[in-house]
């Protein structure tokens, strides 16, 4: 009986040093006192472990990269990324859109359609709602900054034109999204 009750203290203070250990774990970084350029972030991205490249690509599990956005006008980007199942307007994605609210302003004949996209996950059905929710989302925000309704078409596309087509995380974030387009 003695020996059991010791050899169970003796386990447990075995488990609680692994959690202790395993909480007190702190991953190092490097920091640096020189500038980098936009090419030498670039290049570390490249060496990076994918996680480490995920995270600069992602925040939580909205895409902020650019390599696949376009530009509906010079310096006016054309897309807005979503979290999963969200039609929510990031920080960022409020941002982009006001810049294509005034620049719709300053262009009164331009009409533009706002494609709704979602990732290749769950039905074809719900995608296409959730597109479509996407862009009535952000057309509702060009409304707020003065862009008339009339001027804003809504198509949704779902998972039907991914942008990126990996099945991973940063793939589907690329392609939760939606983009203004010209329509005239």
């Amino acid at each position: 009986m003695n020996l059991s009750k010791i050899l169970k203290n003796a386990f447990l203070v075995v488990i609680f040093g692994l959690i202790i250990t395993a909480c007190a774990t702190k991953k190092s970084v490097k920091t640096t006192t020189e500038p980098t350029t936009t090419s030498t972030k670039a290049a570390e991205t490249q060496k990076a472990d994918p996680i480490e490249k995920l995270d600069a690509l992602m925040q939580g599990d909205v895409y902020i990269g650019s390599d696949t956005v376009g530009e509906l006008a010079s310096g006016v980007p054309d897309r807005v990324f979503f979290a999963t199942n969200e039609t929510i307007l990031t920080t960022a994605s409020r941002e982009t859109l006001r810049k294509q609210a005034a620049w719709l302003r300053q262009n009164s004949d331009v009409t533009v359609v706002v494609e709704g996209h979602a990732d290749e996950r769950g039905t074809r059905e719900y995608n296409l709602a959730l597109g479509e929710r996407r862009a009535n989302s952000a057309k509702d925000y060009l409304m707020t900054y003065g862009v008339s309704s009339d001027r804003i078409k809504v198509l949704s596309y779902g998972k039907e034109r991914p942008v990126d087509s990996g099945s991973n995380p940063l793939s589907w974030s690329k392609n939760r999204r939606s983009v203004t387009v010209k329509e005239n």
